[in-house]
């Protein structure tokens, strides 16, 4: 039988900073076809190019994938300034309606470093351009220049859980350890948007979607690394794997 479909968000790149492509990382892809154990399908962040009411007959998952650009703060009522970074318009243009479909077509979804901010301005919630300036906040972020990924990747996060919430009951503890890689972060937390994972600092690692009909969770870290082998991020994969079998089965029975 065929492997669940699992949708990924590309972002925006330029190639010597004139061709402009769409692309993911190879740990993207990697993580969906061995750790969750379903066929990657690479989604374009291109609005006009894409129908997210086509593409979700095509998938039984979406991975909303890090990048380098931040969420536009338009979508959460801000100006943007200097401080607010890069944008990818076309990634708002596709992520944010996407997270919403998916939540109310009970689509399972995943969203990792970029992709849990995304879920939460989709759902009206706010982020900050970097986290690491407001009071009692340290910095998220990787070695400034560093580019040695078993540094870049470090577990260097504590974060607490939910206690009975979503990723507790899923991973077995309260308590894990994280890489930390981001700027941007979630501020105000969107309507129906749980809180389920916190760092040292009290900012906010991990998401569930109140009411979602299938795997609807968000992690600031970047879960891709070491999927396979990571005894937190094996079991994000592996369960967001299982609800796109279940959604697959569910999908093939009504057409049938």
């Amino acid at each position: 039988m065929a492997r669940p479909v699992i949708g990924i968000i590309c972002s925006r790149h330029l190639v010597d900073g004139t061709r402009e492509t769409q692309m993911t990382g190879r740990r993207n892809i990697d993580a969906v076809a061995n750790a969750a154990d379903c066929a990657p399908l690479l989604i374009p962040s291109l609005p006009d190019a894409i129908s997210v009411g086509d593409l979700l007959e095509a998938v039984d998952g979406v991975m909303l994938t890090g990048g380098r650009a931040n969420v536009h703060p338009r979508h959460y009522g801000e100006e943007l300034t200097e401080r607010h970074g890069e944008m990818d318009e076309g990634r708002d243009g596709v992520a944010l309606p996407l997270v919403r479909a998916c939540i109310e077509r009970g689509v399972p979804i995943f969203g990792i470093c970029k992709g849990i901010q995304e879920m939460n301005v989709a759902l009206g919630g706010s982020l900050h351009p970097e986290v690491g300036e407001l009071p009692g906040k340290h910095r998220h972020r990787m070695p400034k220049g560093c580019k040695d990924p078993k540094i870049v990747f470090e577990l260097r996060e504590q974060v607490r859980l939910r206690p009975g919430g979503v990723l507790a009951t899923m991973l077995g503890t309260e308590s894990i350890v994280t890489n930390s890689l981001h700027g941007q972060a979630v501020l105000e937390p969107g309507e129906r948007v749980v809180l389920e994972g916190w760092a040292a600092d009290d900012t906010v690692e991990a998401i569930s979607v109140a009411g979602a009909r299938s795997f609807a969770v968000g992690v600031q870290w970047h879960a891709e690394y070491e999927a396979e082998t990571d005894p937190v991020n094996s079991v994000l994969f592996g369960r967001f794997g299982d609800a796109a079998r279940a959604y697959r089965k569910l999908r093939r029975a009504a057409a049938a």
